[in-house]
């Protein structure tokens, strides 16, 4: 019987005869739990105490979709109600725990498993924005759905979701999580979030999720003194209880010394990735996981070895039963022990957000003056070594870089017209870059189509823009066929290798090329204008003789009216020393403008 033995689990165990429950409350002097089960009686059932501060009871009256609290006897005598810090579901932030039993939803016969990692186009999406309700309302899990074919005709495979772990209210952006297992309700709950997955899938789409384990809240967190202990005036178990609690989002920095707490965040990292089928996750911020001031001062005194542990331990176990999953850091110091495998002394990520492409790269493109664009800082955002390729996700937008007064990029090139032709010209030149640069290409919501409005949670996407910026759109779409070589011309944009052809930091023309393995018709080309000037019969070096055809030309007119539609099908290589290669080409460079080129194999 169910009832005389006990569960393995956390929280609430629902099974067809009752629900155990289990709570870490190593202070407590009793609890119990109360609920619907028991018509909230404060002397609801009793908890036994089990080893290292762990108490369970088995309650035969509860069941699935019951509203529960545990109740805790505090060191100090008194009774405080909590939420579950394992709640699956709650009413709302403020509100109760709800038992919820993950084996009932069904994922028919979903059998996704994410692209290799070469291949991956990440979406940016925030739920509460991306796409409303029909009835105007903010975004919910269910109205995302409905855009789905829209991400797969653009060529995107994987959508990478902001935090959507319950939150206060109902609008955010998620990175203020005060129950990191329940699912935002104003999202659509649990059940809401695995069926946008299970669509993701059927559309040929991944999904990753943004987690937040530099700080939980601030505020609505039931962890705060969870069984009423704390020292220093501190947070309590789940929390440092010294200056490393101190975060730039309050005291709220989990303990990563205690295994309990250790097990807690690499419980909810699993829970992500086997409940509810996600592709990968996304830690946000972890360098304020490792350094108590975001590694900024590079002061060793101020680092958190624990969490570097903590780091190894999860990346381990999870590249060990799920091999495919893609686990990002978010440390924007571009730390490449971050990326190296443990026995190198690495954190075994596998990707990590790369500061040294966007900032350089953004302001590159909004940089006004020609003469002030420095192009050597831009080949050392596209010359990364062949073993970090793919350990950096490249983009020139995300949450961060459109927000906290920082505009859209086409905005930000010319405030007041993002639809101007240098808005337009210069913002599609750095997404060329983001899909023909080694890495694996990101973009945020809406940049697709010139979304010119800073993000906030309370604003929607203008899809109106779309209509509007159909051209735009359709370049995009034209960068990822490139990117993911689905004419099977243009392998070399899934390799590894680069090599930076030609620099002319004054004509502000950059070249280089990709490949994967250099066999003929692997190689591709990649020449940029980043001046206003239209260069004509331009001399660059080119690995080969023979014919190089125009794949992409991003002043095409059929992108915008206001491109001059140059015709430039095919450039012919041909024998001469230059540049270091030993063939040379002309061009025609139109101003702001992108070419990729490759041969025929």
């Amino acid at each position: 019987m169910k009832t005389a033995e006990k569960l393995a689990g956390m929280g609430a165990i629902p099974t067809s005869e009752g629900v155990a429950f289990r709570v870490w409350a190593p202070n407590a002097q009793a609890v119990r739990v109360t609920g619907i089960f028991c018509d909230w009686n404060q002397e609801g059932p009793s908890l036994e105490a089990e080893e290292n501060g762990y108490w369970y009871a088995f309650v035969p009256k509860a069941s699935v979709g019951d509203e529960y609290k545990f109740l805790i006897q505090s060191p100090q005598d008194d009774w405080l109600y909590r939420n579950d810090p394992y709640a699956r579901q709650l009413t709302n932030s403020d509100g109760n725990s709800i038992i919820y039993d993950s084996s009932r939803f069904n994922w028919q016969d979903d059998s996704f498993e994410l692209p290799p990692w070469n291949q991956c186009i990440i979406y940016e999406m925030h739920i509460g924005t991306f796409h409303v309700t029909e009835e105007g309302q903010p975004g919910t899990f269910a109205s995302a759905i409905e855009k789905l074919p829209y991400l797969k005709d653009l060529g995107v495979n994987v959508i990478e979701l902001m935090p959507t772990a319950e939150f206060p209210g109902d609008y955010s952006w998620g990175y203020n999580p005060a129950y990191p297992f329940a699912v935002e309700e104003a999202y659509g709950g649990p059940n809401a979030l695995k069926e946008l997955v299970r669509a993701a899938h059927e559309h040929g789409i991944g999904v990753i999720l943004d987690v937040v384990y530099n700080h939980f809240g601030p505020t609505d967190i039931d962890l705060w003194r969870f069984d009423g202990w704390s020292e220093n005036d501190g947070g309590g178990i789940y929390f440092y209880n010294d200056n490393r609690a101190d975060t730039p989002w309050g005291s709220t920095r989990p303990d990563y010394g205690r295994a309990e707490v250790r097990n807690y965040l690499r419980d909810n990292a699993l829970m992500w990735l086997e409940d509810f089928r996600m592709d990968g996750l996304r830690l946000d911020g972890t360098m304020f996981m490792r350094s108590q001031d975001g590694g900024y001062s590079h002061v060793a005194d101020l680092d958190i070895p624990e969490a570097w542990d903590f780091f190894r331990d999860l990346n381990n176990e999870i590249s060990t039963k799920y091999p495919n999953k893609l686990i990002i850091a978010e440390d924007l110091q571009d730390e490449e022990a971050l990326t190296k495998p443990h026995f190198e002394g690495g954190a075994g990520f596998g990707s990590q957000w790369w500061a040294g492409f966007v900032h350089p790269v953004r302001k590159a493109i909004i940089t006004m003056d020609d003469t002030n664009r420095d192009m050597e800082t831009v080949a050392n955002c596209v010359n990364i070594p062949t073993e970090q390729a793919f350990r950096r996700v490249i983009y020139t937008e995300s949450h961060d870089e459109v927000a906290n007064g920082k505009s859209r990029v086409a905005e930000e090139i010319k405030p007041g017209e993002a639809d101007s032709f240098y808005s337009k010209k210069r913002s599609t030149l750095g997404a060329g870059l983001v899909f023909t640069a080694a890495g694996i290409p990101m973009m945020f919501q809406g940049q697709e189509f010139l979304e010119d409005r800073y993000f906030s949670d309370t604003e929607p996407l203008q899809w109106v823009k779309q209509d509007v910026f159909t051209g735009i759109t359709q370049l995009y779409r034209d960068l990822i066929t490139l990117r993911l070589n689905r004419f099977g011309h243009s392998k070399g944009l899934t390799g590894s290798n680069t090599q930076i052809i030609h620099l002319n930091n004054e004509g502000k023309v950059i070249a280089y090329q990709r490949w994967e393995t250099g066999e003929p018709g692997d190689t591709v080309m990649v020449v940029a204008n980043f001046s206003s000037e239209h260069h004509i019969g331009y001399t660059i070096g080119m690995p080969n003789l023979g014919l190089w055809k125009v794949r992409f030309n991003s002043d095409w007119e059929g992108y915008d009216r206001d491109f001059t539609n140059q015709n430039l099908p095919s450039v012919e290589g041909q024998e001469g020393e230059t540049d270091g290669m030993p063939c040379y080409g002309l061009f025609d460079l139109p101003a702001y403008t992108m070419l990729v080129l490759s041969q025929d194999s």
